[in-house]
Formats: C-alpha cells, sequence, structure tokens
C-alpha cells in the first residue's frame, strides 16, 4: 500500500472523493481508500448514496496523520477515548483499533451528540495494523494479507482497497448495506480472490462461507 501515482483527470473520480484524494496525495505514509466508494471504484459504477469519505491509514502512522491534517479538526474515536467526549485530538497515541471523525477548521465549536457529514465531517479515518510488509486484518486468529496485495490502484488512479480485503471488513459487522455489498461484488472476484477470502472468513466461523464455497 505505497503512495500513489496521483496522474489521473479530475473528471475520472467522482465527488465528495476528489478533494479528499488530493488531500492525501501529499500524506507522506501509506493510504487507501475504503468503504462504500471503494465499491464503486472496483465496481465502476456508483451503488448507493455515501455518507462520507472512508480512508484507511495505519495506527503506526498517526503522528504522520495528524501533523498532515493541521488545518482540518480531528476527533477520535478507540478504546483509550472516552466514549462520549467531544474534544478536538491533541495527537495523543490513540489504541487499535480506532477511527477518527474529520472535517476542514473553520473555527466553528465542535456539535453535541453523533458527528454527521451535514456538520462537515465528510472524512472518517479507519486505523489498521501493519506488521512488516503485511496488513494484519485480525489478531486473534491471526489473519494477514500482503500489503501489496491488500491496495491496489483502483479504476479511478487511487489507491484502493482490494475488493476480497474490502468484503472481509464487511464481513464483520453484515449491515444491510454490507450484505449488498458482497452480493454486488462477489461476482467480480477472481478465483484467487475468492479463495483468500473464503479461508479467512471459514476462520471465523462466517455464515458467508457457504456462499463463497458454492
Amino acid at each position: 500500500m505505497s503512495t500513489p501515482d496521483t496522474r489521473r483527470s479530475s473528471n475520472d473520480v467522482p465527488e465528495p472523493v476528489a478533494p479528499i484524494a488530493d488531500l492525501m496525495s501529499s500524506f507522506p505514509a501509506q493510504w487507501a481508500l475504503c468503504g462504500g466508494w471503494a465499491v464503486d471504484a472496483w465496481l465502476g459504477r456508483s451503488t448507493r448514496e455515501h455518507a462520507d469519505v472512508d480512508i484507511s491509514v495505519f495506527v503506526q502512522d498517526q503522528q504522520a496523520l495528524f501533523d498532515h491534517l493541521t488545518s482540518w479538526q480531528l476527533t477520535a474515536h478507540g478504546l483509550n477515548v472516552e466514549i462520549d467526549t467531544h474534544k478536538l485530538w491533541d495527537g495523543q497515541p490513540l489504541e487499535f483499533p480506532g477511527h477518527i471523525h474529520a472535517r476542514p477548521d473553520r473555527g466553528e465549536v465542535l456539535p453535541d451528540g453523533d458527528l454527521m457529514p451535514e456538520q462537515g465531517f465528510i472524512l472518517d479515518l479507519q486505523l489498521g495494523d501493519r506488521s512488516g510488509d503485511e496488513w494484519v486484518l485480525n489478531a486473534e486468529p491471526r489473519i494477514a494479507i500482503p500489503m501489496a496485495n491488500a491496495v491496489r490502484e483502483s479504476p479511478w488512479g487511487l489507491p484502493t482497497v482490494a475488493p476480497e480485503v474490502l468484503l472481509f471488513f464487511k464481513s464483520i459487522e453484515l449491515r444491510r448495506r454490507d450484505k449488498l455489498d458482497f452480493a454486488r461484488v462477489l461476482p467480480h472476484l477472481t478465483d484467487e480472490q475468492r479463495e483468500w477470502l473464503r479461508d479467512a472468513v471459514s476462520r471465523l466461523g462466517h455464515p458467508w462461507q457457504a456462499k463463497l464455497s458454492a
């Protein structure tokens, strides 16, 4: 998952992904488009409405992220952050797993309650974990994938989480949209991608195992 070659036409990348891609193009560490927009990138079409833009970064690079987003308001969510605390992230080390909501800093006071895209929080940074040249997707049982396979350049010219890894993450919560994304993406997996995903979810005892074996 290396910093991408961002040579592309601005027409290739839809709004609101384009400004986020431009923002991350100068990030000095590894990143990738993930979530629902990544599904659209691989399928080459719009599949549904998206509340925000999800970007994967690594917990080991959080200081670089904090330094990079100096013109954004950042709120952190993780094991060592109080759930109901609405304070700007001051760069304190975050434990894995976690994520960071972000919006451009216009001097606004943080709202009470959930942070919503309509309040400007258009970016959701998902913290992943890596070990050497592998992305560690699950600690126990250990499920990992080489970084070169985990993230590839999508048709939009952006580093994007690979389809099989997207579906692995979507298998965790099994929300309605996750099930729909599974149905959309599954037919487009190669035999190798399908085999990797089948092995990964089988180690978790997952209901998708039967569909992947069909």
